[in-house]
């Protein structure tokens, strides 16, 4: 069985993304605290320490495939829950500027606590729906990110007023989950790629999807 820092290392790395020490340690000071405060919320179902690696971690790192990360760019993920995937990306890649949309206090209370604990610069915490997030944010965005946010036409309407001309959505799904092409054309969405992937030490497969806002 292989050690969970190493699980996180090398599963990491088959994504292509190298972590530094200091990363490691930053995510498994998250996951101490996620453990401590799901005795008294519930942040995620999922209790063992390898499959929160797998199924959180690097299925949070697997959102990679469908952007280039580069310094000041703006990140907005809606409905974050207990951080997926936003702070695993925010701790890999901390140039970019991440805003996190989570209606629910107690676990935007929980996100903030991260924030503080780890230090993180250009973070934020958005606790409204994201229905609900002011005009001023639209077209404010260069990729907004969903994982357990609705279907994917759902997360297109809510998600594509947020993100500027030629921006990106980056969807992570199961791989029987389709869209009807007709619905892009209607919302002015271009399905730019997918890519099926299963994730590392695992037999989890995903699809990332990847939709650009025309314009």
């Amino acid at each position: 069985m292989i050690a969970p820092r190493e699980l996180l290392h090398s599963g990491a790395k088959d994504l292509g993304i190298s972590l530094t020490i200091e990363q490691i340690n930053s995510v498994f000071i998250y996951l101490a605290e996620l453990k401590k405060w799901n005795q008294k919320i519930n942040l995620t179902a999922i209790r063992d320490e390898e499959d929160i690696i797998i199924k959180h971690v690097l299925d949070s790192l697997s959102y990679i495939h469908g952007f280039t990360p580069a310094p000041g760019l703006r990140l907005l993920d809606m409905g974050s829950g207990a951080g997926f995937p936003a702070l695993p990306i925010k701790i890999a890649y901390p140039g970019l500027s991440i805003t996190m949309v989570e209606s629910t206090k107690k676990k935007a209370s929980f996100l903030r606590h991260i924030i503080r604990t780890l230090k993180l610069t250009e973070t934020e915490i958005l606790d409204t729906r994201t229905e609900e997030l002011p005009g001023s944010l639209h077209s404010a965005f260069d990729i907004v990110t969903a994982r357990a946010f609705a279907d994917m036409k759902s997360a297109i309407a809510t998600g594509m007023p947020l993100l500027r001309p030629g921006g990106l959505m980056v969807l992570s799904r199961g791989p029987e989950e389709t869209i009807n092409e007709l619905d892009l054309v209607r919302a002015g969405v271009l399905l730019e790629s997918r890519t099926n992937l299963t994730l590392p030490y695992s037999d989890y497969k995903r699809t990332i999807w990847i939709f650009k806002k025309a314009g």
